[in-house]
């Protein structure tokens, strides 16, 4: 496989925020392709409530292990009604320096028959082994994953 490359374009706004975009999203998406970024309210100066680096980071793992996911549920052919993931990542500071050191991913996924639990179980460890994500990056990666069969009404 050739290389793929990804373009990511940022820009000062003001203050300890910016704005960022990819011109390959922006023709794409009703928001222009660009989302606010700033340093998080844990360090001096941060705004709360706008994506920083640490989320944007905790969500390109999280997010890595969904499209994973459902690559391989269609390949295994797992018949699966929903995907959830809750993550959490964490900043420490190590030899003076910060570090994303780890990424909890709590995946929660709905099947339509307690006979699928054992093979859904099985998708996500191969999706988590195998997130070119996780894969690329030195935290630790944790997965907590929990297979439930859906109530009727969630099938439907």
């Amino acid at each position: 496989m050739n290389p793929h490359f990804y373009n990511v374009n940022i820009a000062w706004s003001q203050d300890r925020k910016g704005v960022m975009c990819s011109p390959e999203l922006n023709a794409a998406s009703a928001g222009n392709g660009c989302i606010e970024v700033a340093t998080p309210p844990e360090f001096p100066k941060g705004i709360p409530g706008i994506w920083s680096p640490e989320h944007l980071f905790t969500a390109a793992v999280s997010s890595c292990l969904m499209t994973t996911f459902l690559a391989v549920a269609e390949n295994s052919k797992l018949d699966f009604v929903s995907f959830q993931c809750g993550s959490e990542g964490k900043l420490e500071q190590v030899d003076g320096k910060f570090l994303m050191t780890e990424v909890l991913l709590k995946p929660v996924v709905l099947v339509k028959s307690e006979k699928d639990i054992d093979r859904a179980l099985r998708v996500l460890q191969k999706s988590e082994a195998n997130c070119l994500i996780s894969n690329s990056v030195k935290a630790k990666v944790i997965m907590e994953a929990d297979v439930q069969v859906a109530l009727e009404s969630q099938t439907a």
